[in-house]
């Protein structure tokens, strides 16, 4: 089986397309380093959905680099522009905390984005790494979700909390915070209801969760991580805008980033919400979803390796 990293280069050939070949393109096409050189490189990395703060951010550092450096020659900054976009996107050390401690993690978003194949898959990545994982289907209103969420933790070999369809999700999340702290269980995932189009009471349900796990599980290690579809570009970012009104959102599960042009979305979301990408989604098997690594994802859209992780 090929290795994730030439899946993600391969599943990033859109984007690299939309974004690096513009890139490339201003630096063989300037001979000096001028206003223009910088106004095209800023156009480019807009158009690539890499959004204007971080373009910014990172036009900004290199305007610097390029002075300190005594650069004149473009294709001489291009590291540095690089390494800007890698730094932009860091994870920081204390990203995956609730991996070592009893922790309860929420996982929400609209329906469509890959919500309940997310939880499943993260079950699946726990599990591998020895930990005791519970899923709650808390999305009662979908009839399928339930079945679908049954059917992944089957395949990541881990025990789930059902309620029946249309059961009110707070009492899921009630039961299964319980049978978590019996069950001496290390991540309880709680997959959410994800209806945008009917916000206020999808909000106020939100915060009944939270409420119910801040009373039932005070000791608990919270997470909240929105998943996100790469296919949409900005649209995404739009909706993390939006959940992060009623949940402290403390990460991003970026699905479908195979084929899509869109994924300097990674770069904006990161920059504009302050929101870390932690996971990143190229299929639809189990082991598809891998922890995110700023380094590899703009290596693997830059080209820059040419092996595999082997």
């Amino acid at each position: 089986m090929a290795g994730f990293f030439s899946r993600l280069k391969e599943g990033l050939n859109k984007t690299r397309n939309n974004i690096v070949h513009g890139i490339d393109s201003v630096f063989s096409g300037f001979s000096s380093i001028d206003e223009e050189f910088y106004e095209e490189l800023e156009e480019i990395l807009i158009m690539g959905d890499i959004g204007v703060n971080a373009a910014n951010d990172i036009l900004e550092k290199l305007r610097r680099q390029v002075k300190e450096n005594h650069i004149k020659e473009p294709l001489a900054c291009k590291d540095f522009l690089i390494q800007n976009m890698k730094e932009q996107m860091q994870v920081g050390e204390t990203a995956y905390q609730f991996e070592q401690q009893q922790s309860v993690v929420l996982v929400i978003g609209v329906n469509g984005v890959g919500k309940t194949t997310s939880v499943g898959k993260l079950a699946g990545l726990l599990k591998q790494q020895g930990k005791k994982v519970l899923i709650a289907a808390a999305d009662t209103y979908r009839a399928a979700a339930c079945e679908q969420l049954t059917e992944w933790a089957n395949r990541a070999g881990v025990d789930i909390i059902t309620g029946s369809n249309g059961a009110d999700p707070s009492s899921v999340v009630y039961d299964a915070v319980n049978a978590a702290k019996a069950r001496h269980v290390d991540v309880l995932l709680c997959d959410t209801a994800g209806r945008l189009h009917n916000k206020k009471n999808l909000m106020e349900e939100l915060k009944k969760m939270n409420r119910i796990i801040d009373r039932e599980y005070p000791d608990a290690y919270r997470e909240n991580l929105i998943v996100l579809d790469g296919t949409t570009g900005q649209n995404a970012l739009n909706q993390a805008r939006e959940f992060g009104e009623t949940a402290n959102l403390t990460g991003i599960i970026l699905t479908k980033m195979d084929g899509t042009s869109k994924g300097g979305i990674a770069v904006a979301i990161q920059s504009e919400l302050n929101i870390p990408v932690k996971y990143i989604g190229l299929g639809e098997k189990i082991e598809d979803l891998q922890k995110f690594d700023a380094e590899e994802f703009i290596d693997a859209l830059f080209d820059v390796r040419k092996s595999d992780d082997v």
